[in-house]
């Protein structure tokens, strides 16, 4: 048996699932077989997996202990900078889950699922406008595979004109996968650094561009939290040097109804609906990542994309310039339908609204926590605000010390050492479905946690010490995982 040691040393007699149960039990009845047993092939026959046998009441128990000992946005804030950890309306999970939408198999005709279709053409509409661009596809499945998206784009629009460009410029604020898509794509990452307000300027992107560019990838607002006000101009020395610009519209939280990509100088942009458009995301999914263009780069978009004409609604499949399928079906749908109900529900001006909301917090969070923690880059934020532990050094106390302590005071930690342009960094973003009282009281456990770094350091670096487990060696963790405790 193996046992949990709890924060005060004592062993809790919690059993894995995988050690629990007892030889014959079972948790379901399995109806008699219809149809005659067919013979196995004893080449596809192992000695199968070691599966224990569990009642229904061992199942249940473990798992609704396991959801207790979790920890997510409907327990409590979960201020992870550059992910939009916000709270999202149960009317939308609700919508997403009615056996009408969530029951239509994927192979009907289009006739089948006129109902279906229309949400994804409407939804198609709405982040068109939203964005400002002119046409859009549903088929990315997450952020990762939007930019991966935008980047065959650049490479086709690139290869239909008979021009081989091999470089593309990337800011040092710029979101971390961003490299790798460009990478995947043939193209070579150039790094560009940003300026002591933590803006790109102009002049630096003016230097690097030359006629093996292929365009540039920008994150606005920036992982600094900071709106990239050069971003027209910056747009227009790449376009005239025949580039192309991708815009990293993982940050819509805190412009959406309030910048207009297209009028920014944006070609290519991709949104996370997991994090910007209700749909509850972390730990790895679902996701879905749609990705927006200018009318010039329709024709590459991924197919299948929903049309509308005189027979109602249908899928049409990419032309011949189009990067092709991304992956088979439409990806995580109900995430789609999360995002169509969300736009539904808040409309124009409260879309606006949140995002407001959501940057007031931000510069709230920023002015209250000023002097506490170290603030590096003194500019008005937008979704986030970044500190660093540069106050703490002298008590020896890190970032991570800070990040660990804070889980003792029932926080989820905000995103630490990231972006890399500000050392030991620690990211929040408050986003705007938590209230004034809300963040005064995760203000106030802030303020403990560093005056506790001033008189009692060593109670950060043992820090946490309320929970199941005590702090964990995350390196060896993730090095050497032991699955089965």
């Amino acid at each position: 048996m193996n046992g949990i040691v709890g924060a005060s040393g004592l062993i809790l007699d919690e059993l894995l699932l995988w050690e629990k149960g007892g030889k014959g039990r079972r948790g379901m009845s399995m109806v008699a077989a219809e149809v005659p047993e067919a013979p196995i092939a004893p080449e596809l026959c192992g000695e199968g997996p070691d599966f224990p046998d569990l009642s229904e009441i061992d199942v249940v128990r473990h798992y609704t202990r396991l959801s207790q000992w979790n920890f997510g946005v409907d327990s409590g804030m979960y201020p992870l900078g550059s992910c939009t950890m916000k709270y999202n309306p149960k009317l939308n999970d609700r919508l997403a889950a009615t056996p009408e939408i969530a029951c239509v198999h994927p192979m009907l005709d289009d006739a089948s699922c006129q109902g279906v279709l229309r949400i994804m053409f409407e939804l198609q509409q709405f982040l068109a406008a939203i964005t400002g661009l002119d046409a859009v596809s549903l088929q990315p499945a997450a952020g990762a595979q939007g930019e991966l998206a935008g980047m065959l784009i650049f490479a086709a629009w690139f290869q239909s004109r008979g021009e081989r460009r091999t470089k593309i410029l990337i800011p040092d604020t710029a979101h971390g996968t961003n490299p790798a898509s460009a990478a995947l794509c043939g193209f070579t990452p150039v790094p560009l650094k940003s300026g002591a307000d933590g803006r790109l300027a102009v002049e630096t992107v003016a230097a690097a561009m030359d006629g093996e560019t292929a365009g540039i990838m920008l994150t606005n607002p920036n992982t600094l939290g900071i709106f990239e006000s050069n971003i027209r101009a910056i747009a227009d020395v790449v376009h005239s040097g025949g580039g192309l610009v991708y815009g990293d519209g993982a940050n819509m939280n805190a412009v959406m109804g309030i910048a207009d990509a297209g009028k920014c100088g944006i070609d290519v942009m991709h949104l996370n609906l997991h994090k910007t458009f209700s749909t509850p995301h972390g730990g790895g999914g679902p996701g879905a990542g749609p990705v927006c263009v200018v009318r010039v780069l329709e024709p590459f978009l991924p197919g299948p994309r929903v049309v509308q004409d005189d027979g109602g609604y249908r899928l049409a499949a990419g032309g011949p310039e189009s990067i092709g399928r991304l992956h088979a079906f439409h990806g995580n749908f109900s995430v789609l339908v999360r995002a169509w109900a969300y736009i539904r529900s808040m409309g124009p001006e409260n879309l606006r609204q949140a995002s407001r909301l959501a940057v007031l917090n931000a510069n709230y969070l920023k002015e209250r926590l000023k002097g506490t923690l170290h603030l590096p880059y003194d500019q008005p934020s937008l979704h986030e605000c970044v500190f660093s532990d540069l106050l703490q050094h002298g008590a020896g106390v890190t970032t991570l010390d800070i990040a660990k302590r804070l889980i003792d005071y029932g926080y989820h930690p905000p995103t630490i050492y990231f972006p890399l342009v500000v050392p030991g960094a620690i990211m929040i973003e408050p986003t705007e479905t938590e209230c004034r009282d809300d963040l005064d009281q995760f203000v106030a456990a802030l303020k403990a946690v560093v005056q506790e770094a001033r008189d009692n350091p060593e109670l950060l670096r043992q820090a946490p010490v309320r929970t199941k487990v005590r702090r964990l060696d995350e390196t060896r963790a993730a090095r050497h995982p032991c699955l089965r405790g």
